[in-house]
């Protein structure tokens, strides 16, 4: 199941907390989703629950990041 929830970008070591049971949960796989982004799939080793986040592949690289530096001039 697709988080559908806005969620920051997960850092490579950090551990969603199950949704369920609030225990962290272990990365279960990594599975490349649309173009520049990555779904993340946690499984909960307490409950079992998975969860899939979809999350930026590589934040510098995104589109966002070209967005916030144009037209950008230092002040007169």
């Amino acid at each position: 199941m697709l988080s559908r929830d806005p969620v920051p970008p997960l850092t490579p070591i950090e551990r969603p907390r199950c949704p369920r049971c609030r225990s962290r949960m272990m990365l279960l796989r990594i599975a490349r989703g649309p173009r520049g982004f990555d779904d993340r799939s946690f499984e909960c080793g307490k409950c079992d629950h998975v969860e899939t986040i979809r999350i930026i592949a590589d934040p510098m690289k995104s589109s966002s990041v070209n967005r916030l530096s144009e037209g950008v001039r230092p002040p007169r």
